[in-house]
């Protein structure tokens, strides 16, 4: 939530009834329930921009194909790769009103110059964070399209995950004429004093844009009154429809609906002076849970709260703390943060490139962007790959925009991927336990080794290793492991990124430990063969 006028995280939200599909269609709840992943270290999800994947599928396919007509074969690629969760990012109905704002917004058309050359009005969709309606947008089908979508990924064994904006509504929202008292309310001498923040209705009512109180308005939005009652039940209500359609919600700027947040927000405008005895995600979660235990709840959410979040229902918060230090942090801090109680780990959600963040290959470099993406999806928790990762994409697209650009994809990084994907996605990353492994000098005087990270995964008769050499310099160390993980005799070790067998001896390794040489951001994925 960091950058651009109305594309500030692209966070425009909104909300409506998803009302009016058969109950009759509903499919069984996915394999990726809350009990199951309990016992499970290491989950995989990929986010899928819905407008830009139906406009690929079309082209692939035909024009009147819909979000339920994709053939199976398409999902079935996506869970051959090991992914646990799809999220399709911007299923909702978007806004007549964002679309407009996105059109004439001058700083979101030089971003759609850089990432769509040539691109025109029709290319320009809203935004997906406006919602205007909980209900599928028609470019993409029906709400029995999606509930038939979410079939055939449930019997792939994946789970599907939707958006959830509870901060702010579209400025078109339905319920900005019959639920003002849902919304920040001003008056008309606020809105002259500071006109950017307040909005007229239709009405004539004065409604608060939403914000995070670091950045402007979101121009395109009504800020939520979370200390409004009526509010809180009638986002609960959306929530709840949400979970028929869907296994997980990726929970939108989460942070910013916490009372004390909220409080220092809005608090000069606050219609309600005393905060709720309880917090919205408590209730709203807690709801859900109730008819939906497996559902999956994951938090956007920044400024250190994301513990607070978990502790109020949250299986998953976002990992930006990892994502700032591989971008910007020193080894030291990295290394320590890798090595912070595995418990906390498995819930945060990792990444280096989503919709908010620039693309992985540009901002981190080529090399430095496949290390980056052994750590993220090698360590605890659930790792979101994002859609052009896989492939190398080096422009980031607008999420107003309904299409992106074409771009030749890098076969060797798709292989690398490719390769990544399948070793993290296994056994004993899925269940197994986690262990950080210490660093220890190849021999004296050589400092080369602070610049490795290592750790390994191991349950029944498998151990996995990962070394990531995070720096442009050769290194080499020795890694201490556990003698009591290690079996055969002598010790071979394949690496799953080059296919070479490293045969050592189970002396060699428990008394000096096993011996690491990687080039520049270079990293080894190793199994102990049996």
């Amino acid at each position: 939530m960091r950058d651009d006028s109305i594309d500030r995280k692209d966070s425009t939200a909104g909300s409506a009834s998803l009302s009016g599909a058969d109950s009759g269609e509903r499919y069984h709840e996915s394999p990726v329930r809350v009990q199951d992943r309990a016992g499970r270290s290491s989950l995989h999800l990929l986010e899928i921009h819905s407008f830009a994947f139906m406009h690929r599928m079309r082209r692939k396919y035909g024009p009147d194909l819909t979000l339920g007509t994709i053939p199976r074969s398409e999902w079935e690629e996506i869970a051959s790769r090991g992914f646990s969760l799809v999220w399709l990012m911007g299923v909702w109905m978007r806004s007549a009103a964002s679309r407009r704002c996105a059109i004439d917004d001058e700083g979101l058309r030089l971003a759609y110059d850089e990432a769509l050359p040539g691109w025109d009005e029709n290319d320009v969709a809203g935004s997906p964070y406006a919602v205007r309606s909980y209900r599928i947008d028609p470019h993409l089908g029906t709400d029995q399209d999606l509930l038939r979508a979410k079939g055939v990924i449930n019997e792939l064994g994946m789970g599907l995950v939707l958006d959830f904006v509870p901060n702010h509504l579209a400025v078109d929202h339905p319920w900005t004429e019959s639920l003002p008292d849902c919304f920040v309310r001003g008056s008309k001498e606020d809105m002259q004093r500071d006109p950017a923040l307040f909005f007229l209705t239709g009405q004539g009512r004065v409604l608060a844009h939403g914000r995070d109180p670091h950045f402007p308005p979101w121009s395109d939005t009504a800020q939520v009154d979370f200390f409004s009652a009526r509010a809180r039940e009638a986002l609960a209500e959306e929530l709840r429809h949400i979970a028929e359609y869907a296994d997980g919600a990726r929970c939108d700027m989460a942070m910013l609906a916490i009372n004390e947040v909220f409080a220092g927000t809005w608090g000069k405008y606050a219609q309600h002076p005393a905060p709720p005895e309880t917090e919205f995600w408590e209730e709203a979660i807690s709801e859900v849970r109730a008819v939906r235990p497996g559902f999956v709840f994951i938090a956007e959410a920044y400024w250190g709260l994301e513990q607070r979040l978990r502790d109020l229902g949250f299986d998953y918060t976002y990992d930006k703390t990892l994502y700032d230090l591989m971008l910007h942090g020193s080894l030291h801090e990295l290394r320590q943060y890798v090595r912070i109680d595995e418990r906390v780990q498995r819930q945060y959600l990792r990444f280096i490139e989503n919709h908010d963040e620039p693309r992985a290959a540009p901002a981190f470099g080529k090399e430095r962007s496949s290390a980056a993406a052994v750590m993220m999806a090698t360590l605890p928790g659930l790792h979101l790959f994002h859609d052009g990762q896989r492939e190398g994409c080096a422009a980031r697209m607008p999420v107003q925009l309904a299409r992106r650009a074409e771009e030749h994809g890098d076969p060797e990084t798709a292989r690398f991927y490719d390769i990544l994907l399948a070793f993290s996605s296994e056994e004993p990353l899925t269940t197994g336990t986690f262990k950080p492994l210490d660093v220890r000098p190849a021999w004296e005087g050589n400092r080369s080794s602070g610049s490795l990270l290592a750790w390994l995964w191991h349950g029944g008769k498998r151990l996995k290793l990962v070394c990531v050499n995070y720096s442009d310099a050769a290194a080499q160390c020795r890694l201490r492991i556990p003698p009591e993980l290690l079996f055969g005799q002598p010790l071979a070790f394949r690496d799953a990124l080059t296919g070479e067998t490293y045969i050592r001896s189970l002396d060699e390794v428990t008394a000096d430990g096993l011996y690491v040489e990687l080039d520049p951001w270079r990293a080894h994925l190793l199994e102990l063969l049996t």
